[in-house]
């Protein structure tokens, strides 16, 4: 499970986090975030329709689907049924994780302390998103913690911006970020939304 959470961690700079209301906006979001090199796509479940725009999302080449704000195991179930690939949680627990394992779904759970972190560790996991980022006392906050934890790794993700991303990227124990600010709300302007998802994907290179 490490190895496949890092893979989808890898491959790219940044993660879009995405809140879609509507399910037309699905396809030509995906398209334009991996046409600017964003290729890993973490659609929130905040939304009547995200579980749909993740089934529509999955259509469009080059794009990995994952479902976002999982809580618990029946969210994962819905979210592996609507076709995603992978797993995001703002928080950790067991029970979630033995879901995850089970249903061999590649899960980063959100963590935000030393006790989180050592709970992942108990659960097996590695990877974590670290959330909320910036809330949760920001880089400084995430050097502390990666300290005593050199086996893990972070996407941290809350109030990171497109001017702070390549700080947090410069850490050696963050692999990738989580940013919003890649696909405001309302109708998508495609290309301003390949145009911002260039300059992210930059950020790996």
């Amino acid at each position: 499970m490490s190895a496949a959470i890092h893979e989808v961690m890898t491959r790219a700079p940044v993660i879009p986090v995405l809140v879609i209301e509507d399910v037309r906006h699905a396809v030509p979001v995906a398209a334009a975030l991996v046409a600017g090199g964003l290729s890993v796509l973490e659609v929130t479940l905040r939304t009547p329709a995200a579980l749909e725009v993740i089934t529509a999302m999955r259509a469009v080449p080059g794009a990995l689907v994952g479902a976002g704000t999982v809580l618990n195991a029946r969210d994962l179930e819905a979210a592996q049924r609507a076709g995603a690939e992978f797993i995001v949680a703002p928080g950790l627990t067991e029970g979630l994780a033995r879901a995850a394992a089970a249903a061999g779904l590649p899960f980063l759970p959100g963590v935000a302390s030393a006790g989180d972190i050592m709970r992942g560790l108990d659960c097996g996991l590695d990877h974590f998103k670290f959330f909320p980022a910036e809330a949760a006392g920001g880089l400084k906050a995430l050097k502390s913690l990666a300290a005593p934890f050199a086996m893990a790794r972070f996407c941290p993700t809350g109030g990171i911006t497109a001017e702070s991303a390549p700080a947090w990227l410069a850490h050696p124990s963050v692999l990738c970020v989580g940013g919003s600010w890649l696909v405001p709300a309302g109708e998508p302007d495609v290309a301003a939304i390949t145009a911002r998802a260039k300059v992210a994907s930059a950020h790996g290179k």
